[in-house]
């Protein structure tokens, strides 16, 4: 009695380890992004010799994020990638310059520039650890600093701006001494300061402020990288052509086809083995097991893909530019999911519609709190309020951020001066001080 009693519980908890291990392996295939999928299924298929996997990534709805667009949508294959920086400037330098030691050091110099085309080593590091003489190094720099594009192996801004400056036929005389000699001052809007400095009026600081705008503060920022970040989508939004509502589809060309290879295992079935038989029903469950994650990662997806294009509905016809506010927990009350379940549903996973490719994680917005609206707004929805504040604005006497608030507060939403900021500068917009244009 004993021993029985003992061998149940056993039992239950070899069945509770499995329970567990299969609940851990459902979750991990919904947290997986199409790309991973297919390597956690290729490794299975390698696990398990009754699996065979059918089709692959390579079909019609690759994309990258920053090649598709809403009115133009070419998608770009891997083998039309664009020129790196570094692939450019050594097809200068061989072009240009004879094969010699200097040469050798302008492509060393190459080989430390950032992405955006800055030196990103020191010069007396290099000195110091090549023993490389100084004015070689100079001179090689001098060389690097006349490819294209110009301001490429700056070593800071300043430079940078000097650079393409100096490139430029058409410079200002004034944009050269401005940013050589007080450049700190006009990037921090000192201008009063310098117009005393250098005699000269505000509404010629303004001109020379446009000019530096049409320069380029990342010279390398215009050309690829190696490594294009391509993108599978898990869901598409398309407007029906019968009813011209919008619809959601899985993506089904982008899940290999997963079979089970009945007449192998119906051959290795007929044999007496005992352990072979216990690998073969192991096989089995573990196949079917996998199915039926796969069929719930899959429905999880687009039930969680159905909510956003619920409540997001204006965004996706475009009648508001702005996403309305979206936690986790509200999609998880509604489709009775934990929230970390709705988590694993959307990282990784992206949307492709009309307006581009997404990735299901930007369509979570926190709300804030709007004092004279039914609805609170969501972070998207005052940051268009604030922009647009600021484009309606008298440019000679721009918008304070106290005075944006007082604007909101109009609307009906009561956020603080600083919030305001906040927002301000995610949208990369400038504090007043330095929006106002000096007019003669």
């Amino acid at each position: 009695m004993a021993f029985e009693q003992g061998f149940g519980q056993e039992q239950k908890q070899v069945q509770k380890l499995a329970m567990t291990q299969q609940m851990q392996q459902s979750l991990q295939v919904l947290r997986y992004g199409i790309e991973d999928l297919h390597n956690f299924l290729s490794q299975k298929q390698l696990d398990n010799p009754f699996i065979i996997i059918k089709g692959s990534l390579n079909y019609g709805e690759k994309s990258t994020i920053a090649d598709f667009h809403a009115e133009e949508t070419t998608l770009k294959s891997p083998q039309h990638k664009q020129q790196s920086l570094f692939d450019y400037l050594l097809s200068q330098v061989h072009l240009t310059m004879r094969k010699t030691v200097l040469r050798g050091w302008v492509v060393f110099l190459i080989d430390h520039l950032d992405t955006n085309g800055y030196l990103s080593i020191d010069l007396d590091e290099i000195i110091s650890q090549t023993k490389v003489d100084k004015t070689t190094l100079a001179d090689a720099l001098t060389l690097l600093q006349q490819l294209d594009p110009p301001g490429v192996g700056a070593r800071n801004l300043q430079e940078c701006l000097l650079l393409q400056i100096e490139n430029d036929d058409a410079a200002l005389p004034e944009a050269r001494e401005i940013i050589m000699k007080a450049f700190k001052k006009f990037a921090n809007h000192k201008w009063n300061e310098i117009t005393r400095e250098f005699n000269i009026k505000l509404s010629k600081i303004q001109e020379v402020a446009d000019y530096v705008k049409t320069l380029s503060p990342a010279p390398g920022g215009a050309f690829g990288s190696d490594d294009i970040g391509y993108v599978y989508p898990d869901l598409i939004i398309k407007r029906a052509e019968a009813t011209g509502k919008l619809e959601l589809a899985v993506t089904k060309k982008s899940y290999p086809v997963v079979l089970f290879n009945k007449k192998y295992y119906a051959q290795l079935e007929k044999m007496p083995d005992k352990d072979l038989k216990k690998f073969l029903q192991l096989k089995r469950n573990e196949y079917l097991e996998m199915v039926n994650d796969l069929e719930q990662r899959g429905k999880t997806i687009e039930r969680v893909g159905q909510v956003i294009l619920e409540h997001q509905q204006d965004f996706f016809t475009g009648k508001n530019h702005s996403l309305k506010p979206l936690l986790f927990r509200d999609v998880a009350h509604r489709l009775q999911l934990h929230e970390s379940t709705i988590s694993r549903a959307v990282n990784g996973k992206y949307l492709k519609c009309d307006l581009g490719i997404f990735e299901l994680r930007y369509f979570f917005k926190k709300p804030v709190t709007a004092s004279n609206e039914k609805d609170d707004l969501s972070a998207d929805a005052i940051q268009s309020q604030i922009k647009a504040f600021i484009d309606a604005e008298e440019k000679s006497s721009p918008l304070s951020d106290s005075k944006i608030t007082v604007l909101l507060h109009a609307n009906g939403v009561n956020i603080s001066r600083r919030t305001v900021a906040k927002y301000r500068e995610q949208l990369l917009l400038p504090s007043s001080t330095k929006r106002k244009r000096y007019l003669n």
